[in-house]
């Protein structure tokens, strides 16, 4: 088995007038950062994390060293918001994916809502689980999958890079055959596009990376086009793993290589690094508490 076709595409979408999100597409290293922050944080903080993950491409060995980068994102983008007031508060989220062609596997790190998926027989896994409030609401069972779809605060999450100056990581390693495609997407995607619809474009494409890439971005657009939105797919097909050379650093824009029935995603076999930092908890607990009160005020409103 060895990587095969690989493509990455990004896009501002409909409503927003910059695009804050970065992406790697540099075999066997691929990863999508969604930034948030005021005036330009958001997209600082998604191209530092992404700088950071290609610089440290070389240095990947497995789970604990892919987590190992990511935590190095999270120290750059918390040291440059320390020192730029203009910067302050910025964060992202980062899914990144590591291909051993030799093991066949790939081993996955994970902060936020960017979410990876892998496509085989026609099926869509999932592959991470979002770290966002409605994620939360939906794994304890306060909220049903359809509800979370359209809840209001959908978009917000609870763990993300360059918060605080630590932050926990979670990871997996995934077997990889012959045949699979695998889609690293930001939330412009998810939140837009069911991931029914995702299969049907998948199979419509023929699972080739590059169509795929760019029947996923329209499909977000044409759904109303919310977010900036990013993805990334690379393919594994039949043979022998070539040598390859270390990854150069791109700007995170549409880029190509030529070496992407729903399952919720497995938490067994996730490993957490880190001390648990780098939450928004505090940040929603407040406005949880700001609804509650809310409420409270317009049920007085009708028993005065």
């Amino acid at each position: 088995m060895k990587l095969g076709r690989a493509a990455g595409q990004t896009d501002t979408g409909r409503r927003r007038r910059q695009n804050e999100d970065a992406f790697v597409c540099e075999p066997p290293l691929f990863a999508v950062a969604d930034g948030m922050g005021g005036a330009q944080a958001g997209e600082l903080a998604s191209r530092l994390a992404a700088a950071a993950i290609e610089e440290g491409a070389l240095a990947i060995k497995g789970e604990e060293s892919v987590a190992g980068i990511v935590r190095t994102a999270n120290a750059r983008i918390f040291e440059h918001s320390v020192r730029d007031p203009n910067a302050a508060g910025m964060g992202t989220t980062a899914t990144v994916a590591f291909v051993d062609e030799e093991a066949e596997t790939a081993a996955i790190a994970h902060v936020g809502d960017s979410r990876a998926y892998r496509y085989r027989g026609g099926a869509l896994e999932q592959l991470t689980t979002d770290h966002s409030l409605v994620g939360e609401l939906v794994r304890t069972g306060r909220l049903t999958e359809a509800e979370a779809a359209v809840h209001p605060h959908r978009s917000v999450i609870t763990r993300a890079l360059g918060t605080e100056a630590d932050v926990e990581v979670d990871t997996r390693t995934i077997d990889l055959r012959s045949g699979d495609l695998v889609l690293i997407c930001s939330d412009g995607l998810s939140a837009m596009v069911r991931d029914e619809e995702i299969v049907r474009l998948l199979e419509q494409t023929g699972a080739d990376p590059h169509a795929a890439a760019e029947a996923l971005v329209a499909a977000a657009n044409r759904a109303g086009g919310e977010d900036n939105v990013t993805v990334v797919l690379f393919e594994l097909v039949e043979g022998h793993p070539v040598a390859r050379i270390a990854p150069s650093t791109s700007d995170g824009r549409e880029t190509t290589a030529e070496t992407v029935t729903s399952a919720a995603p497995a938490t067994d076999d996730v490993s957490r690094h880190g001390p648990g930092k780098g939450s928004r908890w505090p940040a929603l607990v407040l406005l949880l508490a700001l609804i509650a009160i809310a409420a409270f005020l317009v049920w007085w409103s009708f028993v005065r």
